[in-house]
């Protein structure tokens, strides 16, 4: 996971559904097409919720990781 490099870093640490999906489309939109986010999160709820938003918008969600409850989350915006 280390290996995947990022362009744009989210801290939505502490925050319940829905401001993680708000703020990582908001940041996604200031992205450009290529650019990666590196997302962490700490609402279990966020897992199945960043596959639905990635695969719902066409982003790729290159991988996913948790470590004492914080969820690391690399999306590529398509």
């Amino acid at each position: 996971m280390s290996q995947i490099q990022s362009n744009v870093e989210l801290n939505c640490e502490g925050l319940n559904c829905p401001l993680p999906i708000l703020k990582t489309k908001k940041t996604i939109d200031g992205m450009q097409s290529g650019q990666v986010l590196k997302l962490t999160a700490t609402d279990p709820g966020s897992v199945n919720d960043m596959a639905s938003w990635a695969n719902r918008t066409g982003n790729e969600l290159m991988a996913h990781t948790e470590a004492g409850g914080v969820h690391t989350f690399f999306i590529m915006k398509k």
